[in-house]
């Protein structure tokens, strides 16, 4: 027996419907990714299990649809001459075996994925702040315009953060005067008091960013001070960038789990994220800080958060520490999000959370969104050569298993 999430079942049909606005990369074309194993796959068991060869579970069956491995035959996946392209090839049809059901289901669930998807790249701050040894400003701005050159058109450039706290992010002002500043493309910098946003400001800043915590220990230990007292320190922050006219971006961290607390109900991410968007944060970013999350519980957690906040305004961001980040971002696409962070060649932790590993990279993210028929806007292939250029600075291979497996599939 086979056993399909409903989850799984419209990739096919949602792929094939917006082909149309979906460009592949050079790179792309070149590997002839557009019939990479993971669409034809999908594709073809989309057409195969909603065909009337399929073996139908029974209606009531509401959680998982089943489908006989064969309707009076037998099953077997069959490769033909272009080896990116396999198939099933069918056995005898039983008539009898209706689909009906399973194209209601694809096309209920098809309509939360979104057509694009924003990328905010956070490898230049949050994901070189955990680096011990020093990056040099000139190597953070390169990386930068690779990034815009990619096609990213919004780059977390930096923070103004003190020194002896992210000894790595002190040339702040440097970076940010440094890189140039392109129409249409953003480069948000964090600001975790007044002091900071004054830095930012005198830096030449266009959008700031504040960030809170839905764990009470992981506030005290990361700002010192309380989740009370920094949404306090957060209004002025914010009332002060909108008497500048700069755009806001709020961060939530610790929304599944935190190091020290344990896990975090919903209630309390959905709590600080409003209390973000109230005071005037024009996004709200979701961020799973120490990668626990699983769709299990990322769920929950954005259905509190999307009671109080549109959906449009909410970003996801998480780290990669369990395995669980793409997994996490594809629920999320399919609950309405369209925005999500993430970090070329994989980079980052957080230097106040033990065990936490780097963001999900940002070229696996691209390759599985573009997988789903989704456009970024983003060159897989100037992405890929972003990531190479850090990771070698690095003296480390790159995070990214997308990177790794098309670097072996052209050399």
């Amino acid at each position: 027996m086979y056993v399909i999430s409903r989850f799984s079942l419209h990739l096919g049909e949602h792929i094939q419907k917006h082909m149309d606005v979906y460009t592949m990369s050079s790179l792309e074309e070149q590997l002839h990714l557009g019939y990479v194993p993971n669409l034809s796959v999908t594709s073809n068991r989309h057409e195969r299990f909603s065909s009337p060869s399929a073996c139908m579970a029974a209606a009531g069956d509401t959680d998982t649809v089943k489908y006989c491995n064969s309707c009076n035959g037998s099953t077997q996946l069959n490769f033909n001459s272009n080896p990116n392209l396999w198939h099933p090839a069918r056995g005898n049809s039983n008539s009898s075996c209706g689909g009906g059901e399973l194209i209601d289901r694809s096309l209920e669930i098809q309509k939360g994925l979104p057509r694009f998807v924003k990328i905010v790249e956070v490898g230049p701050r949050d994901g070189l702040q955990n680096e011990k040894s020093n990056v040099p400003t000139s190597v953070k701005i390169q990386l930068i315009h690779k990034l815009v050159a990619a096609g990213l058109s919004v780059v977390e450039a930096t923070s103004f953060v003190s020194p002896k706290r992210v000894p790595q992010l002190a040339d702040a002002k440097d970076v940010l005067n440094g890189i140039v500043h392109l129409p249409n493309v953003r480069f948000p910098v964090l600001t975790p008091n007044l002091m900071g946003f004054q830095a930012a400001i005198a830096a030449g800043a266009k959008e700031i960013a504040v960030f809170a915590s839905a764990s009470e220990s992981f506030s005290k230990s990361n700002i010192n001070c309380t989740i009370e007292e920094s949404l306090v320190r957060y209004r002025d922050v914010t009332a002060a960038a909108k008497r500048h006219g700069l755009c806001i971006r709020g961060y939530v961290s610790c929304v599944i789990g935190c190091p020290v607390q344990g896990a975090i109900h919903p209630s309390k991410v959905a709590y600080v994220a409003k209390e973000l968007y109230n005071m005037g944060c024009s996004e709200i970013s979701l961020g799973d800080t120490i990668g626990i999350g699983t769709p299990g519980s990322v769920v929950p957690m954005l259905e509190a958060v999307m009671s109080f906040i549109p959906v449009d305004k909410i970003a996801v961001h998480f780290h990669d520490t369990y395995g669980q980040a793409l997994a996490n971002i594809l629920v999320s696409l399919q609950m309405g999000i369209s925005i999500v962070d993430s970090s070329v060649s994989g980079l980052g932790g957080c230097p106040y959370a033990k065990g936490a590993t780097g963001n999900v990279d940002t070229e696996d993210v691209v390759y599985m969104v573009h997988g789903l028929g989704i456009e970024t806007n983003v060159d897989l292939k100037k992405l890929i050569e972003a990531g190479d250029y850090i990771s070698k600075h690095l003296g480390r291979p790159s995070g990214s298993k997308t990177a790794t497996a098309l670097r072996k599939l052209t050399a």
